[in-house]
């Protein structure tokens, strides 16, 4: 059974910065593609970043190009996404998924599994 847990979420003004974890459990975890999704209130959940097995094929969403950067540590079976320069509205849950896929869809229904998802609050 996979299972993934998110940390790193909470409250930071415009402008400053957070770094959300991804720890995953499972074997095989460098050869799955993982992604950060998130969900404002009312809103569908929508793709933010992803990256492929071993590093390969990284997607950025256009809003989150240049100010986010995702990376992986496959020996620590843990995820990354670093937010920089955040906005209100990147104002959401943000939630990692794994796929099987060796590259990352852009799309909710790419994934397999997903985390419970962390609140990411930008104070303007």
């Amino acid at each position: 059974q996979v299972q993934l847990v998110e940390s790193g979420g909470g409250l930071v003004q415009a402008g400053g910065s957070l770094r959300l974890s991804c720890a995953a459990s499972g074997r095989a975890f460098s050869t799955y593609t993982m992604a950060w999704f998130r969900q404002a209130p009312g809103k569908e959940r929508e793709f933010v970043a992803g990256i492929g097995g071993f590093g390969l094929y990284e997607n950025y969403a256009q809003s989150a190009k240049g100010r986010f950067t995702i990376s992986r540590d496959n020996a620590k079976n843990t995820g990354f996404l670093q937010m920089n320069s955040l906005k209100p509205e990147d104002t959401a849950v943000y939630y990692c998924a794994r796929s099987q896929s060796s590259r990352p869809s852009l799309v909710v229904s790419g994934y397999d599994y997903w985390g419970q998802g962390t609140q990411v609050t930008v104070s303007s």
